[in-house]
């Protein structure tokens, strides 16, 4: 009778010991999940850090390892530093600017990159250079007429951004045919073609960071890379969320014509 009493109790006991221990490893199972599921998370979050590396124009990138050319890019880019360059007009500009731009660049087969290059050219002022040069392009007035726009006493096209824009692209495209680069062609732009030839054979160099040019032009397109870096990431060059940009470029009249 005893006997027959024991082995139905030796089974409960046996049972309620295992339930025990399975409902101790369920909370560790459980731990442990989460702690995988954080540690994915926090990877998925983690983004590459950041070098010059991946700065470029055109698909042009600065030669890798040379320490003068990282330094000059690293002095140039410290320039349009939040506390260096307050660049709200300057957002609100390209807002109001690349809709415009962009197209036109498209069809004359040039790259998006130069849509920063009237912000060079003229976002950073206003006005006519000391040498003529004037609107958003900055076209000399000679320049302006050769590739098609009215420059006169009663209109100046330079003036207007869609017919100065066209005007750029086909002189842009006439350097490229000339230069086969596009770092080349801007800074045939900004110091002209005649002069950029001449470097390039007295110095037997065709890699615009590798030549040794005037100051103005020799910064040129490390400014254009600048600001190309500065508006496509405002948020890790120190500027106001893109949110509070956008904010305050839709509060801002549009007056481009």
């Amino acid at each position: 009778m005893i006997k027959k009493h024991l082995i139905p109790c030796t089974v409960i006991l046996t049972l309620l010991v295992m339930a025990k221990v399975f409902a101790y490893k369920l909370p560790e199972v459980k731990t442990s999940l989460k702690k995988d599921n954080n540690t994915t998370i926090k990877k998925e979050a983690e983004e590459p850090a950041f070098t010059l590396a991946q700065l470029e124009f055109a698909d042009e990138n600065l030669p890798s390892g040379d320490a003068r050319i990282n330094g000059k890019m690293k002095r140039i880019l410290a320039s349009y530093a939040y506390q260096n360059l307050q660049t709200n007009r300057l957002h609100r500009k390209a807002a109001e600017w690349f809709p415009i731009i962009e197209p036109i660049l498209a069809a004359y087969g040039i790259p998006n990159d130069f849509k920063y290059m009237p912000l060079v050219e003229s976002g950073l002022q206003s006005g006519t250079s000391p040498k003529g040069a004037s609107g958003y392009w900055q076209f000399m007035p000679g320049t302006a007429r050769t590739y098609g726009l009215k420059v006169n006493g009663n209109v100046d096209e330079r003036q207007n951004l869609r017919k100065s824009t066209i005007a750029a692209c086909k002189y842009i495209k006439e350097l490229y045919g000339i230069f086969d680069s596009w770092t080349l062609v801007a800074a045939a732009y900004n110091v002209g073609d005649v002069h950029m030839k001449r470097q390039i054979n007295k110095q037997n160099q065709d890699n615009y960071f590798k030549m040794k040019l005037n100051r103005e032009t020799g910064g040129y397109v490390y400014k254009l890379i600048s600001m190309k870096e500065i508006l496509e990431n405002p948020a890790r060059n120190g500027y106001r969320s893109q949110k509070a940009l956008i904010a305050y470029t839709e509060s801002q009249p549009t007056t481009v014509e």
